[in-house]
This record gives structure tokens, C-alpha cells and sequence, in this order.
């Protein structure tokens, strides 16, 4: 099988949607903000076929499932992913987690040790006091502003944002999925982001004790973000591909599984 299946848990805030490929050793994917589980469809199956049994997970109030009762934090993202381990039947796994799903991956290691055997941070996020600012005067604004325009123009300005940041590297079809993963969740458009730009991963990296690696691309807008991060850990694996943007996964699906294999078979 090459396409994913798909199913239900019952977490805390309701039900938590995911979809599964592959027969291997378990790792958990947890999506960018305000994305899906659909952010990894291209990584499914090369995972699969690298012995991998991969485990794309909506968060809280993204994707179909259900939202937060209140405005979440990371941490609250966290707690959906034993649901679905017990769901599948899995006592413990590698998870990987991209942009804000690296901050919930940490939190999920934190939270529940137990449940985790490895961590991979696709995209850490230690900023200061200042740059938590900028984003709360800046794009928090934008975001909390953002709501439908006559002819649908509001979907037609994030494409653009999207097409922007690809630099003509993503399919016009592709792109559009992205707008539809960021429209289709049932939580607030804001509350993704509003939670990566709380969180303080620069203090959470000092607990992590799991094997981790901090993996990157050289194109991504927060790579200057994953040198702090290795600075902080020097003990982290470490991993980047050359170029790429936001959508590594879309653009080098091959060299990306590759570098997440590596770091799981060592």
C-alpha cells in the first residue's frame, strides 16, 4: 500500500484524527502551524519503504480534529499523541515534529518520557524575549485579523503568501492543498502560532534527555533558529539539507527520509 489509512482517537479534547502507512518501527509526524497531517503526504510512503511505520497526527483544532476548548499551548497539542499510540497499539516510538510540531514533540517527550524513544527537532524555535515580541506587534496581528473576503480573497492571499516562500518550487495544485489544510481545522486560524511564539524552547531543549537530532535545511526562514538550537545542545545530532524552504518535505522528500532513517538506525 502507498496511501496512508486513516482513523480516530479519543484524546483529551475530543477526537484526534491520524493516518498511518508502513508495517516498521513507529515514528510519529507532527505538522507545521496551521497545517495537517496532510503536510507529510509525500513522506509517507519513502518512510514506509525505508522500514518505518510513519504517523501523521492532526493537532488540536487543525486537520478533522477536534479543537481546544480554550486557547491552546503547545503543551495541550502534546497530549494528543498518546491517545493515538494506545490507539495503534504502540507502547513507545521515535516522533519528529516540524516548525510548531517540533515544539509539541518536545513537550511530548517531556510530558510522557515513557512513551518516546527518540526526537527528532525538524525546525526549533529558541527565540528571545524580543523576537517573541515582534511576532506578537507583527504577524499575530495580521493572523488575528485574518477572516473571509468577498470571493474568497482571503484564500487567494495566503496561496500568494505560500507561492512567496516556495520561490516556484511547489505545483499550483500543491499550493492550494495548502490553503485548504489551513482553512479546514475547526480552531481559531491564530492559535498555532500564538502557541509556538509562548513557548520557551530555549529553556525546554535544556530537559530534553532523549536521543535527539536537530535536523534543518539551509532554506528554511527559521534555519538561524536551529544553529541557536544546536548551540544550546552540542550533544544533538545534527542534520541539514542544502536549500528548500517551509515545504522541505514537498521539495526534497527523498533526501529528507533519508536523513531521518539515518538518524533512526544509528
Amino acid at each position: 500500500m502507498t496511501t496512508p489509512r486513516r482513523g480516530y482517537a479519543d484524546g483529551p479534547f475530543g477526537q484526534v484524527h491520524f493516518q498511518h502507512l508502513g508495517e516498521g518501527d513507529p515514528v510519529v509526524l507532527l505538522h507545521q502551524a496551521p497545517m495537517t497531517s496532510g503536510q507529510f503526504d509525500n513522506v509517507y510512503a519513502p518512510l514506509a519503504a525505508r522500514g518505518f511505520h510513519a504517523i501523521g497526527i492532526d493537532m488540536p483544532g487543525f486537520g478533522l480534529s477536534d479543537p481546544v476548548p480554550f486557547v491552546p499551548g503547545v503543551g495541550d497539542y502534546a497530549k494528543a499523541v498518546p491517545p493515538v499510540l494506545n490507539a495503534l497499539g504502540i507502547s513507545a516510538c521515535a516522533i519528529l515534529g516540524h516548525h510548531t510540531g517540533a515544539l509539541a514533540a518536545t513537550e511530548a517527550v517531556l510530558q510522557f518520557p515513557d512513551r518516546f524513544s527518540a526526537l527528532i527537532l525538524n525546525g526549533p524555535l529558541p527565540i528571545t524575549e524580543a523576537e517573541r515580541q515582534d511576532f506578537m506587534n507583527g504577524l499575530h496581528r495580521r493572523e488575528l485579523d485574518y477572516k473571509a473576503k468577498p470571493h474568497a480573497q482571503h484564500m487567494v492571499e495566503l496561496f500568494d503568501i505560500r507561492d512567496d516562500l516556495a520561490e516556484g518550487t511547489i505545483s499550483d495544485a500543491r499550493l492550494s492543498d495548502y490553503v485548504i489544510q489551513a482553512m479546514v481545522g475547526k480552531g481559531a486560524y491564530w492559535h498555532g502560532h500564538h502557541a509556538a511564539y509562548q513557548y520557551r524552547h530555549d529553556e525546554t531543549l535544556a530537559a530534553i534527555e532523549h536521543r535527539t537530532l536537530i535536523l534543518t535545511n539551509t532554506g528554511d526562514v527559521i534555519f538561524d533558529l536551529a544553529q541557536r538550537a544546536r548551540a544550546i545542545r552540542p550533544d544533538f545530532a545534527y542534520a541539514a539539507l542544502e536549500g528548500g524552504g517551509i515545504d522541505i518535505v514537498d521539495q526534497q522528500p527523498e533526501a529528507w527520509a533519508d536523513a531521518v532513517s539515518a538518524f533512526l538506525r544509528s
